[in-house]
């Protein structure tokens, strides 16, 4: 892997304010020919086949280290059997599997031979299946014996080739089997750094899944995130990734299990639903030294230890997908040992803006600064400057940027205006840089005059002790043009009723102004989300209920 240049070797050593050093000292090193899964596998492998490179529990509980020789051997033969199928550079395969020895493998083994990796998630029912594998016109899946009925449902006559972990089922062909009838051995295929590589369809919180098509080098456009978020990373040695983020997503998938192997440092997987005891369990007995847990799950794991220093081994964590409250962060800092930093991107163009404790002083509330090496600004919609809040935007010719939307060149082209790539996203800026996430420019509210972002209101209802989630949209009113409506999820112990909505509303006047409190709230048994864990606040919006 290339060295990273953070300037002079500023990232050894640094005093809590260098940013500025890091980020104007940052060159990207990007060659022009790269293979992911070359990088990832078979480049460790040669001069270390027997570090450990999969950490795994299995289904019986019994933990099982795999190395990258195991890696590169396994992936070789699924690289050879995929072309000898007659798969050729381009077609597209998509993989339908947890977090397991064989997610690794397959993906490796795809992009080795210059075909096109389609990651979906298991959790998907039929019908999300049937759009992602149809529109990104995979030939071929690799699933398990638990999803190949949801497979075999969709009677997609392009899927030519399903293979199944797990033994041999009809209409599918063993996983085991096809492995062993190939070749260990596999020349992997030169690709071009701009060669495309993975299709990761978006969560589509607004309008229908579009297919992010990425080119090999995105995982380097990964690399001074990563390297930001976890501050003092070292290959080798007791260094161990982990994140029950499932590696359907960019997350899980590019952040953690690809950028860890490219280290040389061991991932720990289970395939299993998030869990908090289990979490905490694993933090104390596995070792992690870096983790990303997502916002949810720290939620989760804040009720089961609301207090007390807990013994693990961490030395960095990191979050994303929705702005944590002080009090979430001053709580990590006080059971963790070590600060969340928190980080943001989109599966277009992911890990561009974040904190890091070690490195700057984090301004709680703020999503941070831009990234070393990525150009990022808040502009309008034209991509001309926004003073106070604005859409964040990333300059084009970024490595960790999308190439296209899969076969959606107008959808594509909108996603820019200029040389800014336009997250959707809006913000508002300080004179130091820092970025305070306001809310997709979709769910903007305005109230009486008023331009008010939903996030804010979230968290100040988040912190009342009764409420487990918050969603917060604007619904139509005759006086002020939108009034301010919030949906509460309650906690276990807690029961709706007209004293408990009042006591809600007054908490946000006095934690936040009088403006931004929610003149409606409508109690529900659980709040909508994507896959990934957001609010669906489109879905609130089209709820029916009283005011």
């Amino acid at each position: 892997m290339p060295s990273l240049s953070f300037g002079n070797g500023i990232i050894r050593g640094m005093e809590n304010e260098r940013y500025r050093d890091i980020y104007d000292g940052y060159r990207w090193n990007v060659p022009g020919r790269f293979n992911i899964g070359v990088d990832i596998c078979d480049r460790v492998a040669a001069h270390s086949p027997g570090a450990p490179a999969l950490i795994w529990e299995g289904a019986g509980g019994d933990w099982t280290t795999l190395t990258f020789g195991w890696l590169r051997e396994q992936s070789n033969r699924l690289a050879n059997g995929l072309v000898a199928h007659g798969l050729r550079r381009g077609d597209r395969v998509a993989v339908l599997l947890g977090q397991c020895p064989e997610t690794a493998v397959a993906h490796i083994g795809i992009l080795k031979a210059g075909l096109i990796s389609v990651p979906l998630f298991t959790a998907f029912g039929e019908s999300a299946l049937a759009y992602r594998i149809e529109d990104s016109g995979a030939r071929a899946i690799v699933t398990d014996s638990a999803q190949l009925p949801k497979v075999l449902g969709l009677r997609n006559p392009n899927l030519e080739l399903i293979l199944c972990v797990g033994g041999k089922k009809s209409d599918a062909v063993s996983y085991a089997d096809f492995l062993d009838r190939a070749s260990p051995a596999f020349s992997p295929v030169d690709t071009a750094a701009d060669d495309p590589a993975l299709i990761i369809y978006t969560s589509g919180t607004t309008g229908a899944p579009k297919g992010a098509l990425h080119a090999h080098r995105m995982l380097i456009g990964h690399d001074p995130g990563i390297e930001f978020v976890h501050f003092g990373m070292k290959s080798g040695g007791a260094e161990r990734f982990w994140s029950p983020q499932d590696w359907a997503w960019v997350a899980g998938l590019v952040n953690i299990l690809f950028c860890a192997l490219r280290r040389g440092i061991p991932v720990i997987a289970a395939d299993r639903r998030f869990d908090p005891e289990w979490a905490w369990h694993l933090l104390e007995r596995r070792r992690p030294t870096r983790v990303f847990i997502p916002p949810t799950a720290v939620h989760q794991m804040r009720r089961l230890n609301p207090s007390g220093r807990r013994e693990t081994h961490l030395q960095s964590i990191g979050t994303g997908g929705e702005t944590l409250s002080p009090e979430i962060l001053g709580w990590a800092d006080d059971v963790f040992g070590v600060p969340l930093n928190e980080a943001f991107g989109q599966t277009e163009c992911n890990m561009i803006v974040g904190n890091s404790a070690a490195v700057m002083p984090v301004k709680r509330g703020s999503m941070g600064r831009a990234m070393p090496g990525h150009t990022v600004s808040v502009v309008d919609s034209d991509g001309q400057p926004a003073p106070g809040t604005g859409i964040v935007a990333v300059r084009r010719g970024d490595p960790v940027m999308f190439l296209e939307y899969w076969k959606e060149p107008q959808a594509t082209a909108e996603k820019f205006a200029g040389e800014w790539l336009l997250t959707g996203d809006l913000a508002r800026q300080d004179g130091d840089g820092y970025l305070f996430y306001v809310g997709r420019a979709d769910d903007v509210i305005n109230t009486a005059g008023y331009r008010v972002g939903p996030t804010e209101i979230e968290e100040a209802l988040m912190s009342h002790q009764n409420v487990a989630a918050a969603g917060v949209i604007g619904v139509p009113d005759s006086e002020r043009g939108q009034a301010i409506k919030a949906f509460i999820e309650l906690s276990v112990d807690a029961m709706p009723s007209e004293a408990l909505a009042e006591e809600l509303r007054a908490h946000v006047k006095a934690r936040l102004a009088r403006h931004l409190y929610p003149r409606a709230i409508e109690f529900i048994a659980e709040m909508p989300r994507t896959v990934t864990g957001k609010v669906r606040r489109r879905d609130l919006r089209e709820r029916r209920g009283g005011r």
